[in-house]
């Protein structure tokens, strides 16, 4: 069978079977069990022996089964980085990855107002799972120095495997909740947080993909979705700078009560993002 067969056989496969978005997903199977890229496969379109042929037949099992895609190709893109997943990690979400590139620019602005020009940024990034904030911030500032704080060891297996692909030199992942495992005078130009925020109760709700597959504790906000947040903000003074800054990406519908928790722990200039479906899904602040 030819290659372009078989993507138009999976497609509809997947489409039957309720996956959305079954096109882009069949062509990334076929790129990937055949090591190719878009072009290449477009132009040649080559006939298929009867090993690939079971290997995108695996993949298409498993993908009617609900497991991410991401966790079948073993891999996804962020911001240029490769970055490994699988069962035990959370998936980096597009939300995730504008994040990233805000802090970016958040972070450029902070260096540019530092007198010393030796300065060496400290960064911190809290519930690291697969490292890919951590990571992302350590490419862009490789004279800063990055720690990547999980309770997972499942997840800080991928982080760690994920800064050796990405040749990542000035990034440490430590295990721990939360700053537990922090020592008690370190101290922070800029902290980052994607936390658990899903209410507790909306977990059982969601896609098969996410309640199914990825790890609860990477999803479990408490009650309230709040949970992390009123503890990061709360022990975060300790661990900033004098004016550090402080970024978390948000839920759906806890930006109103995650800026009342800066403000009144005595946080400023607390400003949000909206994401791409202008929802508010970024703040940050500054101590």
């Amino acid at each position: 069978m030819k290659a372009l067969i078989k993507l138009q056989e999976l497609s509809e496969l997947l489409s039957r079977r309720g996956i959305e978005h079954s096109d882009k997903e069949a062509e990334l199977m076929i790129r990937h069990g055949l090591n190719m890229n878009l072009v290449d496969l477009l132009k040649d379109n080559p006939e298929l022996d009867d090993e690939q042929s079971l290997t995108l037949d695996n993949m298409a099992d498993r993908r009617i089964k609900r497991e991410p895609l991401q966790y079948i190709i073993g891999h996804t893109d962020f911001l240029g980085l490769t970055i490994d997943v699988g069962p035990g990690v959370l998936i980096p979400r597009p939300e995730t990855e504008l994040m990233a590139e805000y802090a970016i620019k958040v972070v450029s602005c902070q260096l540019s107002v530092v007198r010393d020009k030796a300065h060496r940024a400290s960064i911190l990034d809290l519930c690291t799972g697969s490292g890919c904030l951590a990571l992302a911030l350590a490419q862009a500032f490789q004279d800063s120095d990055v720690t990547a704080v999980d309770i997972s060891e499942d997840a800080l297996k991928y982080a760690r495997k994920n800064a050796e692909l990405n040749n990542a030199r000035n990034v440490r992942f430590i295990s721990g909740h939360l700053f537990d495992p922090l020592e008690k005078d370190s101290l922070f130009d800029f902290i980052i947080s994607n936390p658990p925020y899903i209410k507790s109760q909306v977990i059982a709700t969601l896609q098969p993909e996410i309640n199914e597959w990825e790890p609860v504790n990477a999803l479990d906000g408490g009650n309230d979705g709040l949970d992390f947040y009123k503890k990061i903000v709360t022990e975060a003074r300790r661990y900033l700078k004098e004016e550090g800054m402080i970024m978390f990406e948000l839920g759906d519908d806890c930006a109103e009560s995650v800026a009342v928790l800066f403000e009144k722990a005595g946080y400023s200039h607390v400003s949000m993002k909206e994401d791409y479906a202008g929802i508010k899904r970024i703040i940050s602040a500054q101590k």
